[in-house]
């Protein structure tokens, strides 16, 4: 006879579908310090190097699935998993990092400097429009929709890697984690090719690992 399936009660811890945010290779804004946002800034030499050697690692979990930000860095970051894995990646400019307007463009210094009041604000957690560009939660409003209707199409015990930016990784984990906006401060920034994974838990999604990656860097990037 034919064992029943199993219901998503009967699941082993651990099993369920998995979602890997990773962060694009380094740019010379990282470098700098300057605020990106939406701006299309092109990967470093060695922004390459660290998606490629990333690439590897992330190659020997068999994703099922890719799906990245339109923008360059995020594209192109991408690309070296899809040479490795021959799967074919979906852009969505929906993925894009936070739309900062003012902001974008100028040093960690030079925004303290210019607009020190809206930078405290936005460290304490109050909901504010970088350089009168969107909401954190705008962002997680846009990005995290794309991501589980990506995850909705996976296999049971599946993988989806998703290759974004920093700032809208951060707000997406809040999101799928159901945590309430002026918390998503705690979970840290992303050094640049890293990944976090979420994991497909009987009561939603939950964080598995986080700023995973080979060896520790520094964390350079616009929710620094």
């Amino acid at each position: 006879m034919t064992a029943p399936a199993p219901t998503p009660g009967d699941r082993k811890p651990g099993r369920g579908r998995r979602v890997i945010l990773w962060r694009h290779g380094q740019t010379a804004w990282n470098v700098e310090r300057r605020f990106q946002g939406t701006t299309d800034v092109q990967l470093t030499e060695t922004g390459v190097a660290q998606a490629r050697r990333a690439a590897r690692l992330l190659a020997s979990l068999k994703p099922d699935a890719i799906v990245s930000s339109d923008l360059s860095r995020a594209a192109d970051t991408a690309a070296e998993l899809v040479a490795l894995t021959g799967l074919e990646v979906t852009h969505d400019e929906d993925l894009r990092e936070t739309y900062a307007g003012a902001w974008q463009g100028l040093t960690h210094e030079e925004i303290i400097e210019r607009h020190g009041e809206q930078y405290a604000a936005w460290k304490r957690g109050e909901p504010v429009r970088r350089g009168g560009g969107e909401l954190e939660t705008e962002v997680a409003d846009r990005a995290a929709p794309v991501v589980l209707r990506h995850a909705e199409k996976l296999p049971e015990d599946g993988t989806l890697v998703v290759v974004s930016h920093g700032g809208t990784i951060r707000t997406t984990i809040g999101r799928l984690l159901g945590l309430e906006a002026r918390d998503w401060e705690g979970l840290g920034g992303l050094s640049n090719c890293c990944w976090s994974v979420l994991g497909e838990g009987v009561r939603g999604w939950r964080l598995l690992e986080h700023n995973a990656g080979t060896l520790p860097e520094p964390v350079l990037g616009d929710d620094d």
